[in-house]
């Protein structure tokens, strides 16, 4: 396997790839991207192949075979960035993690494009993928995969996970934490946070179903400013936050008022709802609290958030 990953990689020029330009502008950090890192430390690749139900797009992507090659070669470009993360060491991380989101994937059209990347990733990249990690799978996937499991090996089948639509910040935090999940899947990573250097770690937690969560930040000084970061997944929650004085005599104050917040729907032309990010500047000391209402659910959902307290600067 090594020598034809090897001859495969001349014959490909794969050394080169990183360098070239192959203008697919557009499906950056849409359709493949590298994006952060799992628990154990392996680069995680998404994959997300949803925009090509667009008939226009499709045509323009995968018109003719001159154009699937480019894309091929594309495609293998996204791989290579992620495998220039790897160590190649004993000890090290020597394999990534692939996530792929099946919503609104035309299985169809998408077959032989899908085949040649599955060909191309199997034969020349051998032992190079620790996990590949199916979210939003449909019914008819599901039923496909349980047909075919019993044909697979252990260690085969160890490798793969399958997430119903609805599961996916659950399942993608069992492996990914919170901070490294995109937010357009119940994390708390927004592109621009990409170049700040390492994400802050965020805290964890769960909500009941039935059950209402307070957060409290405590020992905010008047002047100060706190932003913070909330998501919750799957949401279907009331959201409330509000600042509490420490003083005697003074009135809480309403920073974001109740409201209920939904996941949305494609039916009803909502998109997914993104981790919710605000801040807040005191006037006096106090505290600020974030209110997680799960009464309403009977489902238990998975939660984080974050924040930072800044001072004000000396007078």
């Amino acid at each position: 396997m090594l020598l034809k990953c090897l001859s495969w990689r001349k014959d490909f020029e794969a050394d080169k790839i990183l360098d070239e330009d192959l203008g697919f502008k557009e499906l950056e950090g849409v359709v493949a991207y590298m994006h952060g890192h799992d628990r154990e430390g392996h680069p995680v690749c998404y994959n997300a192949y949803g925009v090509f139900k667009d008939k226009d797009m499709y045509e323009r992507i995968f018109g003719d075979e001159e154009k699937l090659k480019k894309f091929l070669r594309w495609r293998v470009q996204v791989l290579e960035r992620g495998i220039e993360l790897l160590h190649f060491k004993p000890g090290g991380v020597n394999s990534i993690i692939q996530v792929t989101d099946l919503k609104d994937m035309p299985k169809r059209e998408l077959r032989v494009a899908s085949n040649h990347i599955l060909s191309l990733f199997q034969d020349n990249y051998p032992e190079m993928v620790a996990r590949k990690i199916f979210i939003n799978v449909p019914w008819y996937f599901s039923v496909l995969y349980s047909m075919f499991s019993p044909f697979l090996t252990q260690r085969t089948k160890s490798k793969f996970v399958i997430s119903k639509e609805g599961n996916v910040a659950e399942t993608l935090y069992k492996f990914i934490r919170p901070e490294n999940v995109p937010v357009q899947y119940g994390g708390l990573s927004r592109p621009d946070d990409v170049d700040g250097g390492p994400p802050k770690p965020a805290s964890e937690f769960t909500v009941k179903g039935g059950e209402k969560v307070n957060i409290q930040i405590e020992g905010i000084e008047a002047g100060a400013t706190i932003s913070w970061d909330l998501v919750v997944g799957g949401w279907e929650v009331e959201y409330s936050a509000e600042f509490v004085p420490s003083g005697e005599g003074s009135y809480s104050i309403a920073v974001e008022k109740t409201r209920r917040i939904s996941n949305g729907n494609a039916a009803a032309g909502a998109a997914n709802q993104e981790a919710i990010r605000n801040s807040y500047t005191s006037k006096e000391a106090g505290q600020l609290v974030l209110l997680v209402d799960n009464t309403a659910s009977r489902k238990r959902k998975v939660a984080a958030y974050r924040y930072t307290v800044r001072k004000s600067a000396p007078a």
